[in-house]
């Protein structure tokens, strides 16, 4: 697991802290990972690239390419 530093924390933010860790029962650290963990559960990663870009573009409409036909592929070559 990795590890994160956070330096410069006002002491007022720390004592929040302390005091919302003690009433959950619960090390401030273990505290300071539920609420990064909330916080980041929020926006759900987007399963696939593509259906993200097309949900983005959908509302734009499609495109229709005039594709060129394509050769069959040639056989591989003989190597023996």
């Amino acid at each position: 697991m990795a590890a994160i530093t956070i330096r410069n924390i006002d002491e007022a933010l720390k004592r929040q802290l302390r005091i919302r860790a003690a009433e959950h029962g619960r090390s401030m650290e273990e505290e300071a990972r539920d609420i990064l963990r909330q916080a980041m559960g929020r926006v759900a990663p987007s399963p696939d690239l593509g259906q993200a870009i097309h949900r983005r573009f959908a509302a734009l409409g499609g495109v229709e390419l005039d594709l060129p036909a394509r050769d069959p592929m040639p056989d591989a070559p003989r190597l023996d």
